[in-house]
């Protein structure tokens, strides 16, 4: 009787375990809560001639679908950036698209990386891909992280090996007026 408990209380465990969702799971979920939804940023980290200081930054979770999440990030009025994270096997990719005014592709675009593991629900990692080697080889040493919690959203870059450090955090408390639509982009 004794050994039936025991197997039947390892069962429901193991069930359990299998039930949870993974850290890229519920970072995934945690940021899809903000879709729709527009920030203001400031550059807490970055080199003191940074083109980013002193300028109006904005973040739009604009478009979330099941696997696919696009956020528009605006400096000032150069809407050039957006942030895609796709989910796909409980990994995490993130690509920078860059665009022209016209909405056509710069030539440096759709760099980034994808999660080695599943993360946490409120960190996830992305080391450089092999396309972002041949597109900049300089940022072959790229790691960018973004963390998110209930308050503060930040995206991050650090180049191994070098001092250079960017992290911008976006104040989750407190939102903005949907911004216009990004280049490429239609309302």
């Amino acid at each position: 009787m004794k050994k039936k408990l025991l197997l039947c209380t390892m069962l429901i465990s193991v069930f359990a375990f299998a039930q949870q969702k993974s850290g890229a799971k519920q970072f995934w979920e945690n940021l899809q809560k903000q879709c729709g939804k527009s920030f203001e940023g400031q550059v807490t980290e970055g080199a003191d001639n940074d083109t980013f200081r002193n300028k109006k930054l904005v973040m739009h979770v604009r478009n979330c679908g099941e696997t696919t999440i696009r956020i528009p990030f605006f400096v000032a009025d150069d809407k050039s950036r957006t942030w895609v994270l796709t989910y796909k096997n409980e990994r995490i990719q993130l690509k920078h698209d860059h665009r022209h005014e016209d909405g056509s592709e710069d030539k440096v675009t759709q760099y980034g990386g994808t999660t080695t593991n599943s993360g946490s629900s409120t960190l996830q990692f992305f080391p450089a891909d092999q396309q972002t080697y041949d597109t900049i080889p300089n940022a072959a040493a790229n790691v960018w992280w973004i963390t998110l919690d209930e308050t503060s959203f930040t995206y991050n870059l650090r180049r191994i090996g070098s001092e250079r450090l960017f992290t911008v955090k976006f104040d989750l408390t407190k939102t903005l007026p949907t911004p216009a639509a990004p280049w490429g982009w239609k309302d």
